[in-house]
């Protein structure tokens, strides 16, 4: 805490030596979202680079003095915060002047900056976000505030706790982690007591496109169970997006790729081949729409696709077909095939990339 203190001092010193030597008073942060700050590292994933382009929020421009304010003023409740060992809630935050803030993503979007500016993780600076994502299976651990959550003895689902650095006592018997894109095939799998017939396994969702606390459990039990993780997307560019989000990390996030990426992620269905493979009637596909294309191209132009020639080759199948197919898709080959074959199968017969 007394690091997080220092860094903001350092920049409130800077604020006031600009007004005592009567220059406006700028911020410079990162720019965040440009890929020529990106590099790509095998064994990180997306990260940004030490000497990055960066942009300054001035307190004397029309168009950034607002951001400029309101950096401040979070930068405030970010001392109190660290100084009283309180936390608060991306939304807390949010509704302490929703007329000042004006949206959620105005302070989600500052609050990342300030991150970044610090070279300081969010969860650091006492700033929580609700946890979207649900975890269930083969686990257990204690919450930081002493509560034990116990996933093991039931198909109970559990949030992903909101202070994932907090939690301890972590055990399990898992042989495998299996990330779910969907939350409707997570709770079907669940239904099927899917984590206790093949082998113990954990199973987690972010329900689509993964919170950062999803992301930060994933990498927890990486960290501490070292056991294969597989994902389960639609075979879409949406799904393949979303793992490598969890594989590889986001461009506006890179500057906390060694805390978010877990590289060693396997990609084990719904893939391209297997549709064929699987006498999936043309039918029950979906034809691309350009949105499709576009995100495709683009996921094909980037630097961890020449390193996973395999990806490439499934990317390339369903760049010809222009077809795309969710997890369901399964169901027309009978209503428990994902469980009772499908998954079991691809386990067994190691058919992951």
């Amino acid at each position: 805490s007394s690091e997080v203190l220092e860094a903001i001092e350092n920049v409130i010193e800077g604020v006031l030596q600009s007004l005592a030597q009567k220059k406006a008073p700028v911020l410079t942060v990162a720019n965040r979202t440009d890929w020529r700050n990106i590099e790509f590292k095998d064994s990180v994933g997306l990260q940004m680079i030490p000497g990055c382009t960066t942009k300054q929020i001035r307190s004397d421009c029309p168009q950034s003095a607002r951001r400029f304010a309101l950096m401040l003023k979070i930068l405030s409740m970010i001392y109190r915060m660290v100084q009283s060992n309180t936390y608060a809630t991306k939304r807390d935050i949010y509704y302490s002047d929703t007329l000042l803030f004006g949206s959620q993503s105005v302070v989600d979007q500052i609050i990342n900056d300030i991150s970044c500016m610090l070279k300081i993780p969010r969860r650091s600076l006492h700033v929580l976000s609700t946890s979207k994502g649900f975890v269930a299976g083969n686990l257990s651990y204690t919450e930081e505030d002493g509560t034990k959550v116990n996933c093991t003895c039931s198909a109970t689902v559990f949030t992903v706790p909101s202070n994932v650095q907090g939690i301890k006592n972590l055990t399990s018997h898992a042989k495998f982690i299996l990330i779910v894109e969907k939350d409707a095939t997570f709770q079907r799998l669940l239904d099927d007591d899917f984590f206790n017939k093949v082998s113990p396994c954990i199973m987690i969702t972010g329900r689509g496109i993964p919170d950062l606390n999803t992301r930060l459990l994933v990498r927890k039990l990486w960290d501490s169970f070292q056991i294969p993780i597989f994902t389960l997307m639609d075979a879409d560019p949406h799904g393949v997006e979303i793992m490598c989000v969890y594989k590889y990390g986001s461009v506006s996030m890179s500057f906390e790729a060694h805390h978010l990426t877990v590289p060693s992620v396997k990609w084990l269905g719904l893939l391209p081949s297997d549709l064929e493979r699987l006498n999936i009637c043309k039918d029950a596909l979906i034809p691309f729409t350009k949105q499709d294309e576009n995100k495709l191209t683009s996921i094909l132009k980037r630097p961890y696709i020449a390193c996973q020639p395999l990806w490439k080759k499934e990317l390339e199948i369903m760049a010809a077909s222009k077809l795309k197919a969710e997890i369901q898709v399964l169901t027309s080959l009978s209503s428990d095939y994902l469980s009772r074959v499908y998954l079991p199968n691809k386990l067994q017969f190691r058919g992951w990339l």
